[in-house]
């Protein structure tokens, strides 16, 4: 993935930077941690543990990324935190910018991303308000961009590999975070994309949990997909909030009820994220 230079605006406590990569050079002190960026939604961007607090407005050759970054440093790390679907969550699905936030990740410095999501149950087993660290994933998707490859050079193709997406350093993280804070998860889970806005029929949500999907949701394909392309190790927690539309002994999944238990447990999320900070080495 090329990244082109650099230009940077320093006003008060705000940087924007064109282009990002001479960001890279900004400081010193910032080459010596380690660069981690949080993609997610609400509660990621209210997180008041970081000292040197900024906000960085990226532009790329993509376009804008969903939002600016807020950036700030906490013991060896320095976090880049990114709302997906901007900070009002006022950007569908399929319009995210998935390429403009992957590229300004990498173009920032960022040696691993973590991610974020809310999702749809298809097993019963996995109950609301439990986290799923993801190791397997299904593409559903039919509108979207989700490459960075729109030519391939003469003689080199760029068919990544992607037979195991999601970073085992960064699951395993996860996973031991999750035990230490006493969270209920599943240490595994095959997420299936599907292009939204809309939420599944019956019939769909059945044709999921047959292909082998254990939860659902209308990003997460898409954003590890170019993660892998851009060679950033990406890891993400998903937390349940629904049963889609599936179990005919529950209400089907409706907006209103996916809030009530995201906003209910998003504490649960952030304090997960922020506990794991210390765990991770270059």
């Amino acid at each position: 993935m090329h990244v082109d230079n650099s230009t940077i605006f320093v006003t008060n406590n705000s940087i924007t930077v064109i282009n990002t990569q001479l960001f890279l050079l900004y400081s010193p002190k910032f080459c010596k941690m380690v660069k981690i960026g949080f993609i997610g939604g609400s509660g990621l961007d209210k997180l008041n543990i970081f000292q040197d607090v900024k906000e960085i407005h990226a532009t790329t050759p993509y376009g804008l990324p969903s939002s600016s970054f807020f950036t700030g440093t906490t013991g060896n790390c320095e976090v880049f935190i990114l709302s997906r679907h901007g900070r009002d969550h006022s950007i569908p699905p399929t319009q995210v910018n998935y390429r403009a936030n992957i590229h300004a990740l990498k173009a920032l410095g960022c040696q691993y991303i973590f991610a974020t999501t809310a999702c749809g149950s298809l097993r019963e087993d996995i109950h609301r308000g439990d986290f799923v660290i993801l190791d397997q994933f299904i593409d559903l998707t039919r509108l979207r961009i989700n490459t960075f490859f729109d030519h391939f050079e003469p003689g080199k193709g760029g068919h990544t590999a992607m037979s195991d997406p999601f970073s085992e350093k960064l699951r395993s993280v996860l996973i031991e975070g999750c035990k230490e804070l006493g969270l209920s998860h599943h240490p595994k889970g095959t997420m299936v994309t599907i292009e939204g806005p809309r939420f599944s029929t019956r019939a769909e949500s059945n044709m999921l949990r047959i292909i082998g999907a254990d939860v659902v949701n209308m990003s997460i394909a898409t954003e590890v997909s170019l993660a892998n392309e851009a060679g950033i190790p990406y890891a993400a927690v998903a937390l349940s909030t629904d049963y889609d539309s599936w179990k005919h002994d529950e209400v089907p999944v409706t907006w209103d009820d996916v809030l009530v238990v995201f906003n209910k447990n998003v504490n649960h999320v952030t304090n997960l994220l922020v506990h794991i900070l210390n765990k991770i080495k270059e």
